[in-house]
């Protein structure tokens, strides 16, 4: 019998309702002839009101018990998803993340998952049962503590069960029926993805398209698990619907140097003014701030002027404080010598994405030539194979985004 996973986010589960239309879609996939694994997340608000709850109680909280608390609306959706599907005469059972087990490593809050062995859940696919109801986002550390698996915990729990259990396809089903070529909510001409690349949609994940988590797609793509979007609002699930997520030797040639244009409005920018240009300088600043869980981004050192340089990279914007608390004190720990720390949070990235740029020359020039078109300046640069980044000015980013979407003619299939 051949296994499907599928897994529901929050505005998917977010009340009864939803719940029942969620199981219609997972009686389909039984009538298909598979047995199903389910991955629930809690009902749309629930988990930050669970950590509210917790900081009102106590600030300094004990990590352990942050996730016993947090970990329970995941719980509740995947005993309310089974007691549904059992009234609609399917064989359900629903699981938490220690009674299947999943072995989770690392620290809690952001635990990591180590294996799932599968003996309990075949052992009841074979009693009868079929579908598996499994709350998302926690594992149960070596200690038996529960422990939750951090931002986007349950899509990666979907995929390390679908390669688990060696399924046919990974299925994640949310509020949008897809991936597009960028927002829709700033270009109307936006155009839904047949399908893209795991090398396409890390780099979208990771520079701000939220719709799949960047640690669910290094999943896929280690184990080779084809995953796919669509909307758990619309009526028709067939194979055909959706965004497919998969392997590139599995897409026709790609025409386009460009798939997608991808932004984040929260981005800062900060330069070390006049730093000493030695070897080591960059280890001296980058250290402490790794230390200090700073997530850097792009970086860029000017030229050197009389054995001194300028030092720039972009960090969240939330982390600017922690950023200028690392650097001051490795200033004051002499590990580094800057005139001065300059900090602009008024900026935003935009990147264009796409395996075609491995082939076509001068993507990077009509970007900066349609940006320049616009009058907007770029303060910073990155590339990478199929990836080229800039940062600026975050009054400009929708204008930015616009007209690259119509530049690179991505309303067009």
């Amino acid at each position: 019998m051949s296994r499907l996973v599928m897994k529901f986010g929050g505005t998917s589960v977010a009340d009864l309702g939803k719940i029942a239309n969620a199981a219609s879609k997972v009686a389909q996939e039984v009538k298909n002839g598979h047995d199903i694994i389910v991955i629930v997340s809690a009902m749309s608000g629930k988990t930050n009101e669970l950590v509210n709850w917790v900081n009102e109680t106590r600030e300094d909280y004990d990590q352990a018990e942050y996730d016993a608390v947090v970990s329970s609306g995941e719980n509740i959706t995947s005993g309310l998803m089974a007691l549904r599907l059992q009234q609609m005469g399917i064989q359900a059972r629903s699981w938490q993340g220690w009674q299947v087990p999943v072995k989770a490593t690392g620290h809690h809050e952001n635990a990591r998952i180590d294996a799932i062995p599968t003996e309990n859940l075949i052992n009841s696919f074979d009693s009868g049962h079929k579908v598996a109801v499994i709350a998302g986002f926690q594992g149960v550390m070596p200690d038996g503590r529960i422990a939750t698996l951090g931002r986007g915990g349950s899509d990666t729990t979907a995929v390390a069960f679908a390669a688990a259990v060696n399924a046919v396809r990974c299925d994640i089903y949310t509020d949008v029926d897809g991936i597009y070529t960028t927002d829709p909510r700033i270009v109307s001409g936006a155009r839904k993805l047949d399908n893209i690349s795991y090398e396409e949609m890390l780099e979208l994940a990771s520079l701000g398209a939220k719709v799949l988590q960047t640690r669910s797609v290094e999943l896929a793509r280690s184990y080779k698990i084809p995953l796919r979007v669509l909307s758990s609002f619309e009526e028709d699930i067939s194979e055909n619907i959706g965004t497919m997520v998969c392997q590139e030797k599995d897409i026709m040639e790609n025409i386009k140097a460009v798939k997608g244009v991808a932004y984040s409005r929260d981005e800062a920018k900060l330069t070390l003014v006049s730093v000493a240009d030695r070897p080591g300088v960059a280890a001296a600043i980058f250290v402490p701030l790794a230390n200090a869980g700073v997530n850097v981004d792009m970086i860029v050192q000017n030229i050197s002027e009389e054995g001194r340089t300028d030092m720039t990279f972009s960090c969240p914007v939330d982390q600017v404080n922690r950023a200028k608390k690392a650097l001051t004190g490795a200033m004051d720990a002499d590990l580094i010598n800057y005139k001065e720390l300059i900090a602009d949070t008024l900026v935003a990235k935009i990147s264009i994405v796409g395996n075609g740029m491995r082939s076509h020359a001068g993507v990077a020039a009509q970007m900066f030539e349609v940006l320049a078109n616009e009058g907007v300046n770029i303060r910073v640069i990155t590339t990478s194979e199929i990836k080229v980044s800039v940062l600026v000015d975050r009054k400009y980013m929708e204008l930015a985004v616009r007209a690259l979407h119509d530049a690179f003619e991505l309303e067009n299939a």
